[in-house]
């Protein structure tokens, strides 16, 4: 069991158990102040691992973890779970106006979304390194060769918006092309600043198969020319097999010298099932070796990958000039994570209705495996991306709440507008029938996130 999957657990477990508190809090907070009594206030479903009961102005209220990390839930008094004394009829949630329940269903995904403004509003403050938009290449017939973008150009506004990392410009690349149109780039030629409009109009990003954005634009980031060195091992794939180690430098294959790590990827990449001969440097002194690489498949066509994580140390002014921090004091802070919460939103709520429409492809659905997998890398990287990574998680996870589907809170929000318009409730036999079809599109749309999951961590 490798040391990155043990974090990859540990950072799920922590992220999830502090999304579901803090989502669970906020059904509990509000009950409690609308005068509706809480019952159980439990992190997990399942066999209960640690109980705390505890007296809240006369109430008796369990506090409970659960063995099932993967959600929660606040019971509350309710004639449909059970007798209710006449003398606490006035606190049963089923009782209570149909605005005071919708009030507690909603603010679970409310306090979510706050949740998000404060941890992105700590990232900024806490300050986040990111690799600074300058281009590498440009291909030539691409949108961005076309719009007069070149190798050396440093990105600076995507409609108006500064991007100080390649990150920043990826998103607002993406929400631009989402829109059809195209966007309006300043970017920093030598001394001289510029504006140019980057046509997307042919583009299908999220499309099935489609790469990334920026690969769709024909930009790719600047990498300094680094030795080709082997940095970790997956266990059993195709460069252990083949005899590489730890610390080892590839300095040619197949007779041919690599000039940099992105060099030695392209060719692994075109070369799936194909026998390779490495000449490496290993102690000071030169060996070969024949290396076969595994086959996938990627954005259509199949490509070679060998289970190796590659790169070099960066001499101090590579990295001056490849990584950029952005820290901002807590009143810019708090702007730009209000920002990055309103971008965000629209950018998740256009994605979904490409998914309803057919226009992404919900291989861009990521599940649990996925989720856990992004968790452990960004505690690696430090605390100001794992806030990111909380932030971006409590945002989904407020978004999915909202979805009229039954067992959601945005399916009961659905019934309590019904109930507001129609005077009355749904009857039995019609809201049954609601819960069912709901509850079949939730199993669906969890089944198809396992199976991306399963086939990324195969492939």
């Amino acid at each position: 069991m490798s040391m990155q999957f043990l974090i990859s657990v540990v950072a799920f477990l922590v992220a999830i158990a502090i999304l579901v508190t803090v989502h669970e809090f906020g059904h509990y907070w509000v009950a409690r102040r609308l005068g509706v009594r809480v019952l159980t206030f439990s992190v997990g479903f399942g066999r209960p691992l640690w109980t705390w009961v505890r007296e809240r102005n006369g109430d008796r209220i369990e506090y409970v973890i659960a063995a099932l990390p993967l959600g929660g839930y606040v019971r509350m008094l309710d004639e449909r779970e059970g007798p209710v004394p006449e003398s606490e009829r006035g606190r049963a949630f089923n009782l209570q106006p149909v605005w005071k329940r919708a009030a507690i269903v909603a603010a679970g995904p409310a306090i979510n979304l706050v949740f998000a403004l404060l941890a992105w509003w700590l990232m900024f403050m806490v300050g986040i390194n990111g690799m600074t938009p300058l281009i590498g290449t440009v291909s030539p017939e691409t949108p961005a060769w076309e719009a007069g973008l070149r190798s050396e150009d440093r990105l600076l506004e995507v409609n108006g918006k500064p991007v100080p990392t390649w990150e920043a410009a990826r998103l607002a690349l993406l929400d631009a092309s989402l829109d059809g149109e195209g966007a309006t780039l300043r970017y920093e030629r030598g001394a001289l600043a510029e504006s140019v409009w980057l046509p997307m109009r042919e583009l299908r990003a999220l499309a099935e198969g489609s790469p990334d954005i920026l690969e769709l634009l024909g930009l790719r980031p600047w990498q300094p020319a680094l030795p080709v060195k082997v940095r970790e091992l997956t266990p059993g794939g195709a460069a252990e097999r083949a005899g590489l180690r730890t610390g080892d430098t590839v300095l040619d294959v197949n007779g041919q010298a690599m000039r940099d790590t992105r060099q030695f990827i392209e060719t692994l990449r075109d070369s799936p099932g194909k026998r390779l001969t490495l000449g490496i440097e290993r102690d000071g002194a030169y060996l070969e070796l024949a290396l076969i690489p595994e086959s996938r498949e990627r954005a259509g066509r199949q490509e070679g990958f060998i289970g190796a994580m590659l790169g070099a140390d960066l001499p101090p002014e590579v990295r001056a000039r490849m990584v950029t921090e952005v820290r901002l004091g807590p009143v810019d802070a708090l702007i730009a994570a209000g920002e990055r919460l309103s971008d965000m939103t629209a950018l998740t709520l256009r994605v979904l209705v490409r998914l309803v429409t057919g226009e992404a492809s919900v291989s861009n659905i990521s599940g649990p495996i996925g989720i856990a997998d992004y968790a452990g890398k960004s505690a690696v990287l430090g605390l100001a991306f794992f806030l990111s990574f909380l932030a971006l998680v409590s945002l989904s996870l407020a978004i999915f709440n909202l979805l009229p589907v039954p067992v959601l809170d945005g399916g009961h929000l659905l019934l309590y507008l019904i109930e507001a318009v129609r005077g009355r409730p749904l009857g039995a036999e019609a809201e049954a029938l609601f819960q069912r079809v709901g509850l079949s599109l939730l199993v669906g749309l969890m089944l198809i996130a396992f199976y991306n999951d399963i086939t990324r961590y195969l492939g």
